[in-house]
């Protein structure tokens, strides 16, 4: 499994809070998927370019655990890690805490499939032998072929 953990930056903006100031229970979800993208981009994939090739990544399932409030202007770190990949599916796991922190304000996981366009799903070691050894943690070599 790709051990790999990714660390995104996000400044709670004034918009994603009510008037205490609190941020909306509902901009986790966003948040987790800015992380997600951080934690692609940083393997050397992009939505953008997963897209360009024909394969999309729905979300089958997504939650998330609020143990803390965040407010207007909190600098959040959410740490993004890959917690399980099957060669069809793959789960993300998050945590968010204030930037320079120990305690977890929240977390949860993400669930995905890799589709075609018309939403069938997309076995990886067939059809991208190279992002399926990618996720599995494994090097890419020319030695295999991949």
């Amino acid at each position: 499994m790709n051990t790999h953990v990714s660390h995104s930056r996000v400044v709670v903006r004034y918009q994603e809070t009510d008037q205490m100031g609190v941020a909306w229970h509902g901009n986790y979800i966003e948040w987790f998927e800015v992380a997600r993208t951080d934690w692609l981009r940083e393997q050397g994939m992009s939505y953008l370019s997963l897209e360009k090739s024909g394969m999309f990544l729905p979300v089958l399932r997504v939650e998330c655990h609020y143990l803390q409030s965040c407010y207007y202007d909190d600098v959040l770190d959410i740490e993004t890690r890959l917690l399980d990949y099957n060669g069809l599916r793959l789960v993300f796991s998050y945590e968010v805490r204030r930037e320079g922190e120990h305690r977890l304000l929240a977390h949860g996981e993400s669930e995905h499939v890799f589709s075609r366009p018309d939403l069938r799903p997309l076995r990886l070691k067939v059809n991208a032998p190279a992002l399926h050894l990618l996720l599995l943690g494994e090097s890419v070599t020319e030695e295999s072929g991949h």
